[in-house]
């Protein structure tokens, strides 16, 4: 065994924890400092080191494999907070388009992209909950289980993880829908009734003043329903952490 197996083990040891923390929004985002993350790294790293066995064969050739392997891994279980956060997102971008907010944006603390304001406090809302129903802990718990499904070096392609992927991007859309369905379906009725009303009177001029109401409408629609984001994050989190996980333990 070379003297710088160790060393080489840990490294190893920290590519799984480290590519879920960097690609995860809540504890890679851009608002949590470069130390703060490689400090995480390390610590769980550190960790792993005394309860997973690393591979014996760590040759430079082996070792880039077995290091892709782990980054794929990790990145899989990313996708379960991932998913969560995008479905808030397309929520609110869904309800900021209806009510007529498109145009103002402001810039994610969590991703550095630009989102109207409706999807950046959807999106905000959902990591809160995220954390405030102890996802985190069930994310590090599936992490450490990973490596029981998955130990580093076992990891190859396996065609299941399409379907994997599918669930988890159905996730997305599932929950965007059902979250952004209350301001489309009570704006909708709104359109109709402008219409209808503006056949039957016109003198009444219901165009003019269109945007003002839909956008009344809508914010109202969105303060009443603000409220079932926690609970539709908190629904759903345990089924994107477990299809995240069967997404990273599919290829053994």
């Amino acid at each position: 065994m070379s003297d710088a197996f160790p060393l080489a083990a840990l490294g190893v040891l920290m590519v799984r924890p480290g590519m879920l923390i960097v690609t995860s929004p809540i504890f890679g985002g851009q608002f949590v400092p470069p130390q703060v993350r490689l400090a995480l790294t390390a610590i769980l790293g550190l960790m792993l080191l005394p309860i997973v066995p690393a591979p014996a064969d760590l040759s430079p050739f082996r070792l880039i494999v077995v290091i892709a392997g782990e980054a794929i891994v990790g990145a899989a279980l990313a996708l379960s907070i991932r998913a969560l956060v995008a479905g808030a997102e397309l929520a609110g971008h869904v309800a900021g388009f209806q009510v007529g907010l498109s145009y103002a944006a402001l810039v994610d603390p969590q991703s550095g992209v630009r989102n109207n304001v409706v999807a950046l406090l959807y999106a905000s809302l959902a990591t809160v909950s995220f954390l405030a129903v102890n996802g985190h802990h069930a994310l590090l718990r599936a992490l450490v289980r990973s490596y029981e499904w998955m130990p580093p070096g076992q990891w190859h392609a396996d065609a299941r993880g399409i379907a994997a992927i599918v669930a988890l991007l159905g996730l997305v859309f599932q929950l965007g829908t059902q979250l952004a369905m209350p301001v489309i379906v009570v704006l909708m009725l709104v359109e109709l009734t402008m219409g209808v009303l503006s056949r039957a009177a016109p003198a009444l001029n219901l165009m003019a003043a269109g945007f003002s109401i839909r956008v009344s409408v809508g914010l109202l629609v969105v303060a009443a329903g603000i409220s079932v984001v926690p609970d539709a994050i908190a629904r759903y989190a345990p089924y994107a952490v477990a299809a995240a996980s069967r997404l990273a333990g599919l290829g053994r």
